[in-house]
């Protein structure tokens, strides 16, 4: 018997990572039920975070493996390529100038927020800089590596920030009336099963493309462009059942809950006050571009308000999803986002972070 497991080309999972993966899930599914019950904004995604959040902190050691987090971002690009029409399309001549209001407003956010972190935390530039950079986390961690940054200092900010981002901006679209706080259902039809097979076989073709080439995000956002262009020629009616669309939102709030897992309350405790200070400082700079945009252009606010919001792309794409807002506008921003931070982010680091000398030593 084991020189036949020997020989299988995989490696199965291991009791105790199957045990952790299945908590997981339960632990965030009843977080996000509990949400959904109550009436909260943010429902799935926003109680499963928190549930997972909040587990994880008090020392289970919770994770969703590879495969399974491939999977929740594929269903969750299905789902948001599912809402695409002629009409989203349409709407895309606006984006020049917003997203280049992103561009300014995410280089803003993080001098303010690297500043902020220096004078009053007292932290060196380069883990300042990096600590302030809106999402492109892995980007950001294999930089802190190089550099000899302060690791645990710059995962804590930057998981407080996605964490309360996703957590208060339903609540806070909400109470400000400008979403409902029970969003529609998204598509008025489910997908046949034949439908369903093209679907699926569409998003998987290009998720895969895209990993080839490198792109960012590719298996969400490979699965996004699969189902816009199946939707958005009328090639394809409906989308996925509602299941389906709540595994996407517990999966993804259960991924961002589970960072916590490795993280020592000590090591929370002791950065907590500067990651909520330089989250103040990113939203006040953010909120700023965000009027302006508002006041200038014709796209709704809520659109705008996820779009400019420094939280991490799935993220924030789900609160698209879960919200009705036009993930098409959230979508094309947080990517280009994304690509700013990750082609800038070095350039600074190397200009205004410590001397390559001084971390050697």
């Amino acid at each position: 018997m084991k020189q036949i497991t020997a020989s299988l080309p995989f490696e199965w999972p291991s009791r105790a990572k199957v045990l952790s993966t299945a908590e997981t899930i339960v632990i965030g599914t009843a977080g996000g039920l509990v949400f959904v019950v109550a009436g909260l904004p943010g429902g799935l995604i926003s109680g499963s975070m928190i549930a997972v959040g909040i587990a994880a902190i008090a020392g289970r050691q919770l994770m969703l493996p590879p495969l399974l987090t491939q999977i929740v971002l594929v269903l969750l690009g299905i789902s948001l390529g599912s809402v695409v029409s002629r009409h989203l399309i349409q709407q895309v001549g606006a984006y020049p100038l917003t997203v280049g209001l992103l561009a300014l407003a995410t280089f803003c956010s993080t001098f303010g927020s690297s500043y902020y972190l220096q004078r009053i935390h007292g932290w060196d530039r380069t883990s300042a800089f990096l600590a302030g950079s809106p999402g492109a986390l892995s980007q950001i961690t294999i930089l802190a590596v190089e550099r000899g940054a302060d690791l645990p200092g710059i995962a804590v900010v930057q998981t407080m920030r996605v964490i309360i981002l996703t957590a208060a901006l339903p609540l806070v679209l909400a109470l400000a009336g400008i979403t409902p706080s029970a969003a529609p259902s998204l598509t008025t039809t489910i997908a046949s099963p034949l439908e369903l097979v093209e679907l699926v076989a569409a998003s998987l073709a290009l998720a895969l493309v895209l990993r080839l080439i490198k792109f960012p995000a590719s298996w969400m956002f490979g699965a996004m462009i699969g189902s816009s262009v199946l939707h958005g020629a009328g090639w394809v009616e409906g989308g996925l059942p509602d299941w389906g669309r709540g595994v996407a939102l517990v999966g993804i709030g259960a991924l961002i809950g589970s960072r916590f897992a490795r993280m020592r309350i000590k090591t929370l405790a002791g950065h907590i006050s500067a990651a909520l200070g330089s989250f103040a400082v990113a939203i006040a700079v953010s909120g700023i571009f965000v009027a302006i945009v508002a006041l200038t252009t014709q796209v709704k606010l809520s659109d705008v308000v996820v779009a400019f919001a420094p939280g991490a792309m799935d993220a924030m794409l789900a609160l698209a999803l879960t919200l009705h807002i036009d993930p098409i506008f959230v979508g094309a921003h947080h990517l280009s986002r994304f690509v700013f931070v990750t082609i800038a982010t070095p350039g600074i680091v190397h200009l205004f972070g410590r001397p390559q000398d001084d971390v050697d030593d």
